[in-house]
């Protein structure tokens, strides 16, 4: 997976394979149209009922290759202790400063999962402090991590639904979202796996939680015209433009 020094687009879920379930055919859409996009993970996701933090970092290195993206890092934050403190902050501040995105994806604003929630709150106020230019940071080598702060924050929905701003067309890019998601075969319904574990099934290793995956992306896409979409909220809404025409124009007619 080749490094980048500057990205267009960074992701950041609280554990590896919080994007891919969320936001994995977005992030393949923009690899395909050549951007640079990249994928940060708060947590190891040690504390999962299932599989190991190892496990789960092969499964991200091999879902990574899959979706074709620049970098992914993982932040080290201890798995279901995601504190809104400032040496929390200050990992955050510092992939934001290195990679310079100018879009975010990032966890939902109410989840079931407590640590969704309070990785939402630790994100974007670690947004709004990386913009200061009196937070002084430097990387190991001493170069400078000059003040950054994204100019788009989109949420990708989890298992809380909201009314979505932006709905992504990911019905090109389906099949591959589904391969990269079912690299995490120790997360989600995998018989292979499950024959050689004595784990217990979880809300998403259940075989019906794939079908809930697919049926909310038909659903949504349905609403825009696509055979399957993934659902976002702008944060900072509303969008402004001085060309509604060049900002709606699109040779496929959206709903």
């Amino acid at each position: 997976m080749p490094d980048s020094s500057t990205l267009d687009v960074l992701a950041i879920g609280a554990h590896p394979d919080d994007v891919e379930l969320s936001a994995g055919g977005t992030v393949c859409v923009l690899v395909d149209k050549g951007y640079q996009v990249g994928i940060a993970d708060l947590t190891r996701g040690e504390l999962g009922s299932r599989g190991t933090a190892e496990i789960r970092e092969q499964e991200a290195a091999a879902s990574s290759k899959i979706l074709g993206i620049a970098v992914r890092e993982n932040l080290g934050i201890p798995d279901g202790n995601i504190k809104n403190s400032s040496e929390n902050r200050e990992k955050v501040i510092r992939v934001l400063r290195r990679y310079r995105p100018k879009m975010l994806l990032i966890t939902a604003p109410e989840c079931r999962h407590p640590d969704h929630g309070n990785a939402t709150r630790l994100i974007t106020e670690a947004v709004f402090f990386s913009g200061l230019t009196r937070i002084k940071l430097e990387e190991d080598d001493g170069q400078a991590l000059k003040p950054w702060r994204p100019a788009h924050v989109l949420h990708f929905m989890q298992s809380i639904e909201f009314i979505p701003t932006i709905v992504v067309d990911v019905s090109s890019v389906w099949e591959r979202r589904l391969k990269a998601l079912a690299a995490f075969g120790s997360q989600f319904h995998n018989p292979d796996y499950e024959s050689s574990s004595n784990e217990p099934e979880t809300f998403v290793s259940n075989p019906g939680f794939m079908k809930l995956v697919e049926a909310r992306a038909i659903s949504y896409g349905y609403r825009v015209g696509a055979q399957y979409g993934e659902p976002f909220l702008y944060r900072h809404g509303p969008m402004g433009t001085d060309d509604p025409m060049a900002m709606l124009d699109k040779d496929k007619p959206f709903r």
